[in-house]
């Protein structure tokens, strides 16, 4: 039934009438909140509760727990003051950009940051802050392939920067690791 002087794209409310006779409104679909283009359904695609819902952000934060795992198992009583952090992109430089030399509180892939050790210290009000590792998202997942090399490159960042936080070899935290 065509709709002559409105708006084709606005969506059309009916009334029905319930048996009290009380007026009630009704929202029915329009093709435009329905289906665009003849292309399917519009909305979400997958349920929320699958993997794949998660945002990268998400997955990343979870791969890093999973990379972290063995440390804490080993390491539990000595990392109970440390934190882990995790940054979309690096906020640092270089101390010197033609060389290229970071503090060893730095873990990069030449030019470029993948984590970073805060020592603890005190906020500008005086209050104690913890230390933490801050993890570099982007940086990271670039260098990774698919998902299993994500972890095994967050768990060797994570070693060298246990190790430094804790003040001992790599191979002290991690015998097995990949240099």
């Amino acid at each position: 039934m065509p709709r002559r002087g409105l708006n084709p794209s606005a969506p059309r409310i009916l009334t029905n009438r319930t048996p009290t006779g009380v007026q009630k409104r009704k929202h029915v679909p329009t093709s435009r909140s329905i289906e665009r283009r003849g292309r399917g359904i519009r909305g979400n695609v997958l349920p929320t509760g699958v993997p794949a819902w998660q945002s990268r952000s998400d997955a990343f934060d979870r791969m890093a727990i999973l990379a972290f795992g063995d440390i804490d198992a080993a390491w539990h009583k000595e990392l109970t003051k440390l934190d882990i952090a995790v940054d979309d992109t690096p906020k640092i430089r270089a101390r010197n950009p033609q060389s290229i030399t970071w503090p060893p509180e730095v873990v990069a892939d030449g030019p470029v940051p993948l984590s970073r050790l805060v020592p603890a210290g005190l906020t500008q009000a005086g209050e104690p802050t913890r230390a933490r590792i801050v993890l570099f998202r982007r940086p990271l997942e670039l260098r990774a392939q698919r998902p299993r090399e994500l972890i095994l490159l967050l768990h060797d960042v994570m070693v060298e920067q246990v190790a430094t936080y804790l003040g001992v070899d790599p191979e002290t935290i991690d015998p097995t690791l990949r240099g």
